[in-house]
């Protein structure tokens, strides 16, 4: 028997209207049950155009209510934007159905606006009923505006706005729905001359078909009430266009103070057009909006207000001083013309300014260094290890470290009870933790963590998955360091940076030999930096006995350990009498890791057949690392070589607490990521910064390099981790601030990135406290600067900062080429803010 749907799939809309016309109810309740089963049957269906219109006719025409009609055509699947609501209409007529306005408010809310209103509509019109009017609504009625069905696509915006019947009902909601101004169209292709939605609604409150008045309000409203840049473009557009008369401004005076004062750049200099128009703005109110106005950074704002309260002064005489003392606070502004045209104005109007007090060198007011916090309590129950593990096994490293150290403990307790938490969750995921290398990542963990998952929970999985352990493995050897051999390195694939090889053979070990009892991993940190105390260690390995331990869990809880000389306490290591004991004795007595050599040094690509460093941009620079010399490094811990186009992404996170006492391996490994974040624009590369920070160790130039990336970064949330590091840094005392200030004015000078970008990390950290530390910073970097012609953008705002912080702190440091710069002579703003600085240095 053939199914009577089938003509859906063609979408053959009268088939359908003949097939539910004339049916008596039983008929119908039993066809509604097929069409339901037949959709559902049919996933693989996109239902679009005749296909749509066709299942909209069956829909009303067989089912029973709205409600069973709005589910079945809410589905993702069906695309009501092209269906034709003609014969839906008809077939409702014909059946007598009550309920289409219900059906039209239903899907409104169920379906996409934006795909789904121009049918919706058609319906609600057929039954003369209002349209419903919630934020999803409005934004579907906004998208079919700006981009109509295709029969209305002949017609200009503002034809079709004047005969849309919902108008009245949804214009005063464009005012009201957050964020709805991104979505409003700004111009008519139809008519390139108006200026789309907001020059639609001028013109109709120009007819009277709108009134003018409410959109004023509404624009003013929803100016007041904010909203991202973006979505404030229109009702600025369409404030423009209304061009309120001084009457209508003086009616909103307050609101219109508002928005000078608090609004964004945009809006505040509408507002003060606005103002700057009236007779009177009232004399309180205005000093008390310009004192906020002189505090933003906007330089064009700020300027028109400065000449807009001198013409105040001139007028009222009588209260000069008043606008003096207002004039005043403007001094303070980081621009250095502005705050010389206020001071200048003030100085004008009556202000007396106090001299300067000239103090001893101040230093930075940061709070106390807080000590690192414990690593978090061991895991020691299969139900919340699984419960860490649905929560996402690389959401940190430490994270990480905790969930292998309880699959070992817990896989030598109990393995009934640990397969029996396990198996859900690895069955339930398989994509997760399946196991198996990635396609493109070499880098990627996943695999090899779903393969320990697995290996742990039961023995006999760890056996199938045996072949995946052996390169990991195998690219990792036995030994750590000592004197140099003969022997040929292991083969590595050079995509994989030592501390990921470190990490994979981690995880490769673990999987091979969870099926054996250990107590615990050796390696598990006791600090959230992923330090390893050494006491802890050696308690570690008295519990172990005569067992062998892990080699690489052994090696990973050696280079967690401080980098410093313990001798007691390596006595006491050799008092075991085991080959561990031995090795962690000798380990205490050299002090960990050999410090390398480090050399920084400037890869250029050769354009434009570069092929080797292709990806890489035109210059990048680098620290390469060797060992000391005497020394092999068949780990390639001390080995960086010069950089090639690699992203390790979000792994580089892993690696401080991998190696958390030198933070100068760890930077090397990492620049070349971070560096990617300012010289290519990468994002998330600076993420790793303040784990950085939190380790321990000499950084030397690598770190500091690594540093001036991060600051260059063009992400504002890589600009902020930067930050974090650089404030982390100077709390502790191990921040070599010119170190890093004259690496990035180098870099800046060298166009690895736009100066400008480091203003905001740096104004930050002044702000925060490290006033000291930011200007021994700039002090560094703008020699560099200076001495580039033209100088890079955002110069005279670094010399700005400079100035500041050189005053705020008191502290005079001679900067190389800023006498040639103020020699220069003229008005333009890169020389006014050196003599700015100058002034400062020669109090």
């Amino acid at each position: 028997m053939s199914d009577p749907w089938d003509v859906l799939v063609p979408g053959d809309v009268d088939a359908v209207v003949a097939t539910v016309t004339g049916l008596d109810e039983q008929r119908r309740r039993q066809l509604g049950a097929e069409l339901v089963a037949h959709v559902r049957q049919r996933r693989d269906n996109w239902w679009t155009h005749d296909e749509a219109t066709a299942l909209a006719v069956a829909a009303v025409g067989c089912l029973p209510t709205a409600a069973k009609a709005a589910e079945l055509l809410g589905r993702r699947s069906v695309f009501l934007r092209s269906a034709d609501a003609a014969p839906v209409i008809g077939v409702a007529r014909q059946r007598g159905v009550t309920w289409l306005a219900d059906l039209a408010r239903r899907l409104a809310d169920q379906a996409d606006p934006s795909e789904s209103w121009g049918f919706v509509a058609d319906l609600l019109t057929a039954e003369g009923a209002p349209p419903p009017t919630g934020d999803r609504v409005v934004e579907g009625w906004v998208a079919t505006s700006a981009w109509p069905r295709e029969r209305l696509r002949t017609l200009p915006l503002l034809e079709r706005l004047r005969a849309d019947p919902f108008l009245d009902a949804m214009v005063p909601r464009l005012f009201e729905v957050d964020g709805i101004g991104a979505r409003m169209p700004f111009t008519d292709f139809r008519a390139p001359e108006e200026m789309g939605m907001p020059g639609a609604l001028a013109r109709l409150a120009g007819e009277g078909r709108l009134a003018r008045t409410a959109l004023l309000d509404g624009c003013v409203g929803r100016l007041l009430r904010g909203d991202r840049p973006a979505a404030l473009r229109p009702f600025v557009a369409l404030h423009v266009l209304l061009a309120p008369t001084a009457a209508e401004i003086g009616e909103r005076r307050s609101a219109y103070l508002r928005l000078l004062a608090d609004a964004p750049t945009t809006v505040a200099t509408l507002a003060q057009k606005a103002l700057r128009g009236l007779d009177d703005v009232g004399f309180e109110a205005l000093l008390d909006a310009s004192r906020a106005v002189l505090a933003r950074p906007d330089r064009t704002l700020v300027r028109a207000q400065l000449s807009w309260l001198d013409q105040l002064a001139r007028r009222h005489r009588d209260r000069a001083g008043e606008v003096a003392a207002v004039l005043s606070t403007g001094t303070a502004h980081p621009v250095g013309d502005i705050s010389e045209r206020a001071g200048a104005l003030a100085a004008r109007h009556g202000h007396r300014a106090t001299p300067p007090v000239v103090t001893a060198p101040v230093g930075d007011e940061l709070p106390p260094p807080s000590p690192v916090a414990p690593a978090p309590a061991p895991i020691t129950d299969p139900d919340e290890l699984a419960e860490e593990i649905v929560a996402g096994t690389t959401r940190s490293a430490m994270v990480l470290e905790r969930i292998l150290d309880a699959v070992v403990r817990l896989a030598g307790k109990d393995r009934q009870r640990l397969d029996a938490a396990l198996a859900p969750v690895l069955h339930r995921e398989p994509g997760r933790f399946g196991g198996g290398g990635h396609p493109w990542d070499p880098c990627c963990l996943c695999g090899l963590i779903g393969d320990v998952l697995h290996a742990a929970a039961a023995p006999l999985a760890a056996d199938v998955r045996r072949d995946r352990w052996a390169a990991p493995l195998a690219a990792w050897p036995d030994t750590v360091l000592g004197p140099a051999t003969q022997d040929p390195p292991p083969p590595v694939d050079p995509r994989v940076p030592t501390p990921q090889r470190l990490l994979r053979a981690r995880l490769a070990e673990i999987g091979s030999l969870v099926s054996a009892p250990y107590p615990g991993l050796l390696a598990a940190p006791t600090l959230a930096n992923g330090a390893l105390e050494p006491i802890a260690l050696l308690e570690r390995l008295v519990r172990l006995g005569d067992q062998a331990p892990w080699s690489t869990d052994l090696t990973q809880a050696l280079l967690r350990l401080p980098a410093v000389v313990d001798e007691p306490l390596a006595a006491r290591a050799a008092e075991l009498r085991t080959p561990a004991g031995d090795r962690l004795a000798a380990w205490l007595r050299g002090g960990g890791l050999p410090r390398p050599t480090h050399r920084v040094v400037t890869v250029r690509r050769r354009l434009p057949h570069d092929w080797k460093r292709h990806g890489l941009p035109p210059q990048r620079t680098h620290v390469e690392l060797a060992p000391p010399e005497g020394f092999v490094d068949p780990l390639g811990l001390l080995t960086v070589p010069p950089p090639a186009d690699t992203w390790h992404g979000d792994w580089v996170a892993f690696w401080p607490a991998a190696l958390p006492g030198y933070r100068g391996l760890v930077a090397a490994h990492v620049l070349p990521t971070v560096a990617k974040g300012a010289d290519h624009d990468a994002s998330g590369g600076a993420a790793v910064l303040p784990l950085l920070a939190e380790g321990t160790g000499d950084g030397g130039p690598a770190l500091d390099l690594t540093l001036a990336y991060g600051l260059g970064s063009r992400h504002e949330a890589d600009q902020v981790a930067a930050l974090d590091a650089l404030l982390m840094l100077a709390t502790t005392g191990d921040l070599d601030a010119p170190a890093v200030g004259a690496h990035l004015g180098t870099l800046a000078a060298d166009g690895a990135f736009p100066l400008s970008r480091v203003l905001r990390p740096l104004r930050d950290a002044a702000g925060a406290g490290a006033a000291l530390t930011v200007w021994r910073l700039l002090a560094a970097a703008l020699p560099a600067v200076l001495a580039t012609s033209p100088a890079p953008r955002g110069t005279p705002d670094v010399l700005g900062l400079a100035a500041e912080t050189a005053g705020a702190t008191g502290l005079r440091i001679e900067v190389p080429g800023l006498a040639d710069v103020v020699a220069r002579g003229g008005a333009n703003r890169l020389v006014g803010e050196a003599r700015r600085l100058s002034a400062v240095l020669d109090r």
